[in-house]
């Protein structure tokens, strides 16, 4: 009897040693993945995400990391494929759907990115290249409200973001929030005195208060986000961005 539970224990703790070293095997090839991915090694990190995903067949990171890797090699269904295995393993893994959000924004379908750039933020509301690429689809879309509150958020939480901060006060001069604009533009200055886009955003921000002033009117149309100025674009696709 006692040569039996301590067989049974035996076995138990097998079980759990192995379970650990399979979990920690897992973790090393997503590790190493994500590492050669960054230094465009693609064919290995490919196969270390294959590698991650016989380990532990329902979990998203390795799905979502194959699907990064074909958008680098400009393997479009592939990486969308990729990405929706991602989602449906774990309807919760953000990146997944900033994936599938820059697959619709590549396809010039702005409406549908604009939903999964909007399904990522309400997941991780400090997904930078979410965010930037919402700012990109709003432009295209001219609706401005969703991303101004996520741009808010995330200036929350990461103040001193003067990337950011550049995008919101765009939107505002987009939306006729003008000395909005303006405060947010001389707080950028403060931070980087040689920001040559916010130095001229301000000028044409103080245009615009001045007629404002003049006419009690100010002109949406006076006011053109693309009027030359250099708007941030969505982050070069990879895992550290996505993350």
């Amino acid at each position: 009897m006692f040569e039996e539970r301590h067989l049974t224990a035996d076995t138990e703790q097998d079980g759990i040693t192995e379970k650990h070293n399979s979990t920690q095997h897992y973790e090393v090839l997503m590790e190493l993945g994500d590492c050669l991915t960054n230094v465009g090694k693609y064919d290995e990190a490919q196969r270390r995400y294959e590698e991650a995903a016989l380990l532990s067949p329902d979990a998203a990171g390795p799905y979502v990391g194959l699907g990064v890797v074909a958008m680098q090699a400009n393997k479009i269904d592939d990486a969308e494929i990729a990405f929706r295995v991602a989602c449906r393993l774990d309807p919760k893994c953000a990146k997944s759907y900033s994936g599938l959000a820059m697959i619709e924004q590549q396809n010039k379908d702005y409406s549908k990115a604009f939903k999964m750039y909007l399904k990522c933020l309400e997941l991780e509301s400090d997904n930078l290249t979410a965010l930037l690429g919402l700012f990109q689809a709003s432009c295209q879309m001219g609706s401005f409200e969703e991303i101004i509150h996520y741009l808010q958020v995330y200036l929350d939480m990461h103040p001193g973001d003067t990337s950011v901060m550049f995008a919101l006060s765009a939107l505002y001069m987009k939306d006729s929030r003008l000395t909005e604009s303006r405060k947010i533009l001389k707080d950028i200055l403060v931070l980087q005195p040689e920001h040559k886009d916010a130095v001229n955003l301000l000028e044409e921000v103080e245009r615009g208060i001045a007629q404002r002033e003049q006419s009690g009117i100010c002109s949406p149309s006076a006011l053109r986000l693309d009027s030359g100025h250099t708007v941030p674009r969505t982050p070069h696709f990879n895992l550290n961005a996505i993350s």
